[in-house]
């Protein structure tokens, strides 16, 4: 390699270091999770990484009329819809940094929410009950429509192997609610859907309505 060649390829690098810098820079991380002893289940949380990739945990009882407790974890993909909308929202919240809770006492409790964000320049975390800023309160709604999504999953999931009987009651309020548009990110369980309606063991009406809610997946939510 000559003196031109070894120029170059210096400069090459020079141009790529700053790129990788800003790439790493950019890379973010947003967490939701929620706390709630009296509800099912007791304790979830999603953490979505900026460029899509997201992982759910929860545990708690299986069902309120159950006292079988139970762990689940699944990894997903969020839309590109609505990954820029939480991020979007972060920064309208101002990465959750100051006051974030309300702090009024009389309000009822509906758990302890907590909301992290992460990068390489800032690291924040806000507690709270019930929030007065609207970014933060549409960020709630929205995580815990994602949450809801993935708590069908892990039930659905739970009664095919265990439970088949109770996949048609359990579909079938699936389905309401996604109807109803209360469910967000239903791409995300694709694949438990996929597997109850390829299970020729399972009766017809409900592959049918696993199909159904599949069918109901914004169009291009997959990647």
């Amino acid at each position: 390699m000559g003196p031109a060649s070894l120029i170059l390829g210096t400069w090459a690098s020079l141009l790529v270091l700053p790129a990788l810098a800003a790439e790493a820079t950019d890379a973010a991380t947003i967490t939701f999770s929620l706390d709630f002893p009296s509800s099912s289940p007791e304790h979830y949380s999603i953490s979505l990484d900026s460029d899509g990739h997201a992982h759910y945990e929860s545990s708690g009882k299986i069902s309120q009329d159950s006292e079988e407790r139970q762990s689940y974890e699944t990894d997903f993909t969020f839309s590109d819809a609505i990954r820029g909308r939480i991020f979007q929202l972060a920064a309208q919240a101002h990465y959750f940094s100051g006051k974030v809770d309300s702090g009024n006492k009389k309000l009822a409790f509906t758990g302890t929410k907590t909301l992290i964000y992460k990068d390489g320049q800032r690291s924040s975390t806000a507690n709270y009950n019930f929030s007065p800023q609207p970014a933060v309160e549409q960020l709630t709604a929205l995580f815990q429509s994602v949450g809801a999504t993935l708590e069908f999953a892990r039930r659905l999931t739970y009664y095919h192997r265990y439970q088949k009987l109770a996949l048609d009651d359990e579909l079938r309020r699936m389905e309401d609610e996604a109807r109803r548009g209360e469910l967000g990110e239903l791409q995300a369980v694709k694949p438990v859907l996929q597997g109850i309606f390829d299970d020729s063991s399972v009766i017809n009406i409900v592959r049918a309505r696993a199909r159904r809610i599949m069918d109901l997946a914004p169009n291009g939510a997959e990647r």
